[in-house]
């Protein structure tokens, strides 16, 4: 039987708590521009809109040099203030057989946990994932805190 494996982390926010919650669930689109990372390239609308659950979007990134794709789908959860994203498709899925990054924001803290089954044995936990994210909401934050 297959075994769910999670990683966890926090990131301290210093932007607003809604704000940032708010941003992650409405504005997704301006997060390559907002996070002003060279390492996000672009992300779009493969199925559905910006806003919907359920739409499918194509994040173009690159991590540790290598260019990946992400296509995920998002669950909200407005009264915890939690987000889930649902791998679909991409290079994430070549390593696990499933993977949901899932963030909550709760006060001034923001939660990140992955949830992801491995392929294999051999498969490392996706830290570089995990720490990937990490960087972008610190971006943002950064970013929302200037206004």
């Amino acid at each position: 039987m297959a075994q769910i494996c999670v990683l966890e982390a926090s990131v301290q926010l210093k932007s607003c708590p809604q704000k940032f919650f708010n941003f992650l669930k409405n504005q997704s689109e301006h997060i390559p521009n907002k996070a002003q990372s060279e390492n996000v390239h672009g992300v779009e609308i493969h199925k559905g809109d910006w806003n919907t659950p359920g739409s499918v979007k194509i994040w173009k990134f690159t991590i540790e040099g290598k260019e990946e794709i992400f296509n995920e789908k998002i669950e909200v959860d407005e009264v915890n203030k939690t987000i889930t994203y649902v791998a679909v498709g991409g290079n994430v899925l070549e390593l696990y057989k499933n993977y949901k990054a899932i963030v909550k924001v709760e006060n001034r803290n923001l939660k990140l946990r992955i949830e992801y089954e491995k392929l294999d044995d051999d498969t490392p936990p996706p830290k570089k994932y995990q720490q990937f994210i990490i960087n972008i909401v610190r971006d943002l934050d950064g970013n929302l805190v200037k206004g």
